[in-house]
């Protein structure tokens, strides 16, 4: 097993079929403040241990309890903080390379039921419809209520080739839908480009893996090439974008911003977890001999007008890279409010093959923001009309809706983000709504990427270019 170098966890939530992030660290390593143990409260464990292996109405083995104590202490700490048995600590470490076992589903828990945040682009459940804000209310003939997140993505995940039956419960539609899906090996690719016509490109981020930021230098070098000269403009798409590595998220904004330009710093306890990393390579490089990809980067790059596209499930890697460039002006961001979170989580291998996933810090923007429990809010909000109804209300889930969740720290002393905000309203026609698939980011029909390219085009008239 690799550890990641200053890989902060900062993926959103649990995915059927893990695709978060990794930040490794050893136990054995970390220096512990000696503390006096809590003898009251241990005797009262000891006692409730002692009367469930006596009293309670089947056998429970030790191995049981103990780890679901421990479970427990993590799970009542915040929404992401978690025990990792050695499946799902095997497939979290998979799965920052892009490929994964599962459904293809970023989901959350609310109110006892699986809440869909986004699903994956070119996956079975992007194929088989399923849609943000969705309520998954069963697996097969079992009920979700009552059960724990963890439990319902193990569920969810199987052996590629098998089905699954999701009850789901959707907005305007008057009874539950059943939706029979077949597992897969999940593989995401994290970056897709194109040249929407001379002179503008398009670069969507899904994911931010290992491979990302590298993948992005490629990306981009590329549509330079097909436009047989610089970019006129570019439109990066970090919609429904769930995070991953904190390293990937730095590269990327990286490749926009000026060499040792401050990307994001984190803030915790313990000295690990004080980072501030800037655009530098040493601090998007994963190996000691890797070359800098960004280098090669036409010099164009880091001055071509740039409209970076988010939503409510653009978070957490997502939110680093609006955020960086955003506070430095080098991008104008459009869409609507982001999800809003703002903590770092460390693994830390157990032993056994298992390993606890811990909040250990917060992070902010260079400006000093904090995005947690609060988001980016655009310079330009504009509503995608597909998915106007599905982003509000209780089915526009974000990181201040999720039950335990931190609280802003800094929200008292931050003037309010909404001031100096421009919004472009949808348009009314409900068959040109009808007419845009809220999953197919970057066709045609995208109402929001349209209006990117508007305002790109804009920017190129007031240059007198």
């Amino acid at each position: 097993m690799r550890l990641l170098e200053k890989a902060g966890l900062v993926g959103l939530g649990l995915v059927a079929g893990v695709m978060v992030s990794l930040h490794f660290s050893a136990v054995a390593e970390k220096d512990t403040v000696a503390t006096p143990l809590p003898i009251e409260e241990l005797r009262a464990f000891s006692e409730v241990f002692g009367r469930i292996k006596s009293d309670y109405v089947e056998p429970v083995t030790d191995k049981k309890l103990i780890t679901d104590a421990i479970a427990g202490m993590l799970n009542g700490l915040d929404p992401h903080s978690t025990y990792l048995d050695a499946d799902a600590f095997k497939e979290l470490q998979v799965g920052t390379h892009g490929e994964f076992g599962g459904l293809g589903i970023e989901v959350g828990m609310e109110e006892g039921v699986i809440k869909v945040i986004s699903p994956i682009e070119d996956t079975p459940a992007y194929h088989a419809g399923i849609k943000t804000g969705d309520l998954i209310i069963k697996l097969d003939d079992t009920l979700i209520k009552g059960m724990a997140l963890n439990d319902a993505v193990k569920r969810m995940r199987g052996k590629p080739g098998s089905k699954i039956i999701l009850t789901i419960i959707r907005k305007d539609e008057p009874r539950p839908i059943e939706i029979t899906l077949v597992r897969a090996i999940i593989k995401v690719q994290s970056v897709k480009s194109k040249l929407l016509e001379s002179g503008y490109g398009f670069v969507r981020i899904t994911q931010f893996q290992e491979q990302t930021s590298e993948n992005l230098a490629s990306a981009l070098t590329a549509l330079v090439k097909q436009n047989q000269g610089p970019l006129k403009g570019l439109v990066l798409d970090l919609r429904n974008d769930p995070g991953g590595l904190l390293t990937a998220a730095v590269g990327v904004s990286s490749a926009f911003l000026a060499k040792d330009a401050l990307v994001v710093y984190t803030d915790g306890r313990t000295d690990d977890a004080k980072m501030r990393l800037t655009a530098a390579p040493e601090n998007y490089l994963h190996g000691r001999t890797e070359s800098d990809y960004l280098q090669a980067l036409p010099d164009s790059i880091k001055s071509v007008p740039l409209v970076v596209l988010v939503n409510a499930g653009s978070a957490s890697a997502s939110e680093i890279v609006a955020g960086a460039l955003q506070d430095h002006k080098r991008a104008v961001i459009m869409g609507v409010q982001t999800f809003g979170k703002g903590s770092v989580q460390t693994v830390l291998p157990l032993g056994n093959n298992t390993a606890i996933k811990l909040t250990t810090a917060r992070y902010y923007t260079p400006g000093g923001r904090s995005i947690q429990a609060k988001g980016i809010v655009p310079d330009i909000v504009v509503e995608d009309p597909a998915s106007a109804g599905r982003d509000s209300g209780i089915f526009r889930l974000r990181e201040a809706d999720l039950n335990k969740h931190l609280i802003n720290d800094k929200q008292s002393e931050e003037k309010p983000q909404s001031a100096n905000k421009t919004t472009l309203s949808a348009p009314d026609n409900k068959e040109d709504t009808a007419k845009v698939a809220p999953s197919e980011f970057g066709s045609k029909n995208d109402y929001q990427l349209n209006q990117a390219l508007n305002l790109l085009k804009g920017i190129q008239i007031l240059q007198g270019k």
